[in-house]
């Protein structure tokens, strides 16, 4: 990577431990800003510093930070307020430091009390490393491990004493291994030699794999939370944007670690931490059910049912008396017709409306003389069949200016007269959202019946979210799109076929409106938004667990 290039693409293993909901950070050395850029796709209201000493890179990431500082780290402390930044991030900077030593011990105090420090260091133990010079062949390179401008080096272990020596906690390290194949051919080749100096290969490859390290340090060890999610099975994207990309958030966190699959069990080696054990649309319906939950309830952990649809649609949960609700410490849910819905049945419930998990950058609307509309949700065959004859009208008068795609629903596919249509069955959620991505136009209907009343807003959600403009039927969706300003309300297929019309017409106000509905996800539907409501209530659980203990066995006595 060359001086003008640096910082053009993002470390990911940093970006994932920026605590989600950071209001100020402070990025050293950030070359051309792509963390910074990732970031506030995240994060769009966090107050985002960088420094860095070259003109043309502070120039180019300057666009993606409130304000780049360009001083020199080793001479100049950061402009900052003590005991202010959420995160300080030292990515491939402290190997270039003459004393990173002073430099880390004087920022640290810019550390808020539960702020984090964040560094990419590269590992001097790397076998490559050694490899070159018991071939005779180490030289300094422009870039990389072997970079001539690198003036000290870290071994895993001297890292952590570095962190110590500057006051911080050493909370976890990850090692970033590359190319585990050459580094287990490197062993093998050495193995005479590591067997004379009494290093076992697995202690050698622990140390030696690695190129570099990416360290999380606090200034006082964090509270811990361990969460674990037992999920359904993956089907579309309701598993990503119900339990994992929220835990993703959450963990982003210092302290809190969390688990999530189909048969997810609590970690052995957390016993003293609390837990809470999240089951998702657990319909807890069977003979065996009572003693299942007795055995979770025997963990000590506290149960969540998460349960984000009406549960009318499954008579089986009314059948055994609602153990769903009834069998488990709390609820949580996304919408506040649900929660006033299963409140008859438990009183602790926490609504946690659906949310993104970032904002993209928008790839749509790049000629305004050709629309394409999107349809993309489960079951809803029979919600979009009354508007398909207007629809077809409306396909027929625009020629090839209005295109539709489709995911999933085969039959209303089937009936689009236009060759200006595609289909792509049930795809995973990173699919559907690159096909949504593309389009301008999101439709959006449901009928209304008591089912759908019980249905999020997700799908205008995730059209804002990637600045689609949506046609939405007022059920669900106009307690939260504005008309005429975040999207449309059509509530009847003369009303689509009128709004269409009028948007092939003014490509440029669906454009307008399209923008508006990305600046309410920006501001009101990130999971960033979410991430301290939802881990003061987890906690909240936790040092309640008694009291809700009590109700529970008092609920569902058999489970004691």
């Amino acid at each position: 990577m060359t001086q003008r290039s640096y910082g053009s693409s993002a470390n990911l293993d940093l970006l994932v431990r920026i605590p989600r909901d950071a209001r100020r950070v402070l990025d050293i050395g950030c070359g051309a800003g792509a963390l910074g850029q990732a970031f506030r796709r995240h994060n769009p209201a966090a107050r985002l510093e960088a420094v860095e000493p070259d003109p043309a890179l502070a120039e180019r990431a300057a666009q993606h930070y409130d304000v780049v500082h360009r001083l020199d780290i080793e001479t100049e402390s950061p402009p900052i307020p003590p005991g202010s930044l959420d995160a300080l991030i030292y990515g491939d900077v402290l190997e270039h430091l003459r004393d990173p030593w002073a430099v880390l011990k004087r920022d640290a105090a810019l550390l808020a009390p539960d702020g984090v420090l964040l560094a990419c260091v590269p590992n001097v133990e790397f076998w490559g490393f050694a490899g070159r010079l018991l071939a005779g062949q180490w030289r300094y390179e422009a870039e990389g491990l072997y970079d001539r401008t690198h003036l000290r080096w870290f071994t895993r272990e001297t890292m952590r004493e570095t962190l110590e020596q500057a006051g911080l906690v050493p909370l976890d390290v990850l090692p970033r291994i590359f190319e585990p194949e050459r580094a287990e051919a490197f062993a093998t080749a050495i193995a005479p030699a590591l067997q004379a100096l009494g290093v076992t290969r697995q202690d050698f490859l622990r140390r030696a794999a690695p190129l570099q390290y990416v360290w999380r340090a606090t200034r006082r060890r964090p509270a811990p939370l361990v969460l674990v999610a037992r999920t359904l099975r993956p089907v579309g994207g309701v598993n990503d944007v119900r339990i994992h990309q929220p835990l993703n958030a959450l963990c982003s966190r210092p302290g809190i670690r969390a688990v999530a699959g189909p048969n997810a069990e609590l970690p052995g080696d957390d016993g003293a931490a609390p837990r809470v054990l999240i089951l998702q649309r657990r319909l807890l319906d069977r003979p065996e059910s009572i003693p299942y939950l007795r055995a979770l309830r025997a963990t000590g952990a506290v149960l969540v049912q998460e349960f984000d649809d009406d549960p009318a649609h499954w008579p089986s949960i009314a059948g055994n008396n609602h153990l769903a609700f009834r069998g488990v410490h709390a609820v949580q849910t996304s919408t506040p017709a649900l929660r006033d819905l299963l409140a008859e049945f438990n009183d602790e419930i926490a609504v946690f409306p659906n949310a993104l998990e970032e904002l993209p950058e928008p790839r749509n609307f790049r000629d305004l003389s050709r629309l394409t509309l999107f349809f993309g949700a489960l079951n809803r065959e029979a919600d979009i069949a009354p508007f398909l004859p207007v629809l077809n009208q409306v396909l027929a008068e625009a020629g090839g200016r209005l295109a539709v795609e489709v995911v999933h629903d085969r039959r209303s596919f089937e009936a689009l007269e236009t060759p200006h249509k595609r289909f792509t069955p049930t795809a995973d959620y990173a699919t559907y959202r690159g096909l949504m991505a593309a389009c301008e136009l999101a439709f959006l209907p449901l009928a209304e019946t008591r089912f759908n009343r019980m249905k999020s807003d997700l799908k205008a959600v995730e059209a804002g979210g990637l600045r689609l403009c949506s046609l939405a039927s007022p059920t669900v969706y106009a307690a939260s799109l504005r008309h005429g300003e975040t999207g449309l309300i059509v509530p009847d297929a003369e009303s689509l076929g009128r709004e269409l019309r009028a948007l092939l017409a003014e490509p440029a106000r669906a454009l307008a409106m399209a923008e508006a509905a990305r600046a309410w996800v920006r501001d009101e539907r990130l999971l960033a938004g979410q991430v301290a409501p939802r881990l003061d209530w987890y906690r909240s659980l936790w040092a309640r667990r008694a009291e809700l203990d009590a109700a529970l066995l008092k609920r569902v006595p058999a489970l004691a």
